[in-house]
């Protein structure tokens, strides 16, 4: 694998070498190429020019394209960051503010306003984090210098083209992730021609600028992934000792009677009940929590693909229906941050001199080195971490 990789990076390296020249040379060739493509697509020359004229590649975006956090970071800690006090308070005010447009998208598509809600919280923060990369620039660097998945970027660039050729959106609020991905409740393009709705009957598809059109997809994207209307995602468990962990897995599904006869039990004690079947994931390994996971949340998972980002959604929305969030303590000494804790942290670094840039409680690249500072100061192995012990040696 590593001979095969080698290739690829090592072309990567020298482009990032490259004079700004040379690289938007290389750039404006694979423009060219795309540009036949897109025609083969149904769309127009000119909608391609105007769309990328001016565009330079974003190398930028290839570093993040490696590390993606809801597989890369410790479950407590990606979990703890997106579901906390104040994001679920502001879930509560989003919801009470657009509460009749998710009624109505529930009644719509048969899907929980609390689980939209939960996509739309952990997706943007609620509209407040939909990301400002402009998506022709972001797919068209991954299309011509990706370093896996060219194939799929360039198809989610040509569906960006017929957004804009189409009218749907307007052009210049076409921003999003480095991936693609843009919108109250982040759709990628594709996803945006396939399962997008009007939902606030202007005749429009806008998921930028349209919290009803959001809220309406995002219910549409869920229906179709498999929501029934009326089943629980699932729930917290607890384990009996004897728990094989090899039954475990999302898709392992056996009915709550075979699990109940196993000693599974709610976390609160109750035993299993319902006709359904579910599977049980334990994402810490059998010392942390347990969850029976149903059909509705492997349409969840569909939405990203990555059982940390379900739980997220599930959790946040269950939440927002007043239930509490998971009990079972996690399998670490080191206890995660939520967003006020790590903007504590930063304001603490910034106190002791380290450069860590606006105290947002987002995690960039110089609070965690700065971290990895004060992580071998004390005696922890340097991960640039925002955990506890780093939190409590700042205090002191």
């Amino acid at each position: 694998m590593k001979h095969v990789l080698a290739p690829t990076l090592l072309a990567l390296a020298g482009l990032c070498l490259a004079t700004p020249a040379s690289a938007q040379a290389d750039f404006g060739s694979c423009l060219a190429s795309l540009r036949s493509q897109a025609a083969a697509k149904g769309v127009s020359g000119q909608a391609f020019d105007v769309a990328t004229r001016g565009v330079t590649p974003d190398l930028t975006i290839l570093d993040l394209m490696n590390n993606q956090p809801e597989f890369k970071t410790a479950i407590w800690d990606y979990l703890s960051a997106l579901v906390d006090e104040e994001r679920v308070q502001d879930g509560r005010n989003a919801m009470r503010q657009w509460g009749q447009a998710l009624a109505a998208a529930e009644a719509r598509f048969g899907v929980d306003r609390h689980a939209i809600a939960g996509v739309w919280g952990v997706e943007s923060n609620f509209g407040k984090d939909i990301g400002g990369r402009p998506l022709v620039q972001s797919l068209s660097t991954l299309a011509c210098y990706g370093p896996r998945r060219r194939e799929y970027f360039t198809g989610e660039l040509m569906a960006t083209l017929k957004i804009v050729q189409d009218g749907d959106i307007n052009p210049a609020n076409l921003r999003g992730s480095w991936a693609g991905a843009f919108g109250h409740t982040q759709f990628m393009p594709s996803t945006f021609q396939r399962l997008a709705v009007d939902g606030d009957g202007d005749g429009r598809r806008d998921i930028m600028a349209s919290v009803p059109d959001a809220v309406h997809s995002t219910a549409n994207f869920l229906k179709k992934a498999g929501w029934v209307n009326g089943l629980p995602w699932g729930y917290e468990v607890r384990l009996p000792a004897s728990f094989n962990a090899g039954l475990a897995g999302r898709k392992n599904k056996k009915p709550l009677g075979t699990w109940a006869a196993m000693g599974v039990t709610r976390v609160d004690g109750r035993p299993l009940s319902g006709s359904y079947a579910a599977g049980i994931i334990i994402p810490a390994g059998v010392n942390g929590p347990a969850f029976l996971v149903t059909k509705n949340f492997d349409a969840v998972y569909s939405y990203n693909a990555a059982e940390s980002y379900g739980l997220a959604i599930a959790i946040l929305g269950d939440r927002l229906k007043g239930l509490p969030g998971i009990q079972t303590a996690w399998p670490t000494d080191d206890p995660p941050l939520s967003r006020a804790q790590r903007r504590e942290l930063q304001q603490l670094l910034t106190a002791r001199g380290y450069d860590v840039g606006e105290p947002d409680g987002k995690i960039g690249a110089k609070t965690r080195e700065a971290i990895k500072d004060v992580e071998r100061r004390i005696g922890l192995e340097p991960r640039g971490r925002p955990g506890g012990k780093v939190l409590e040696a700042l205090r002191g």
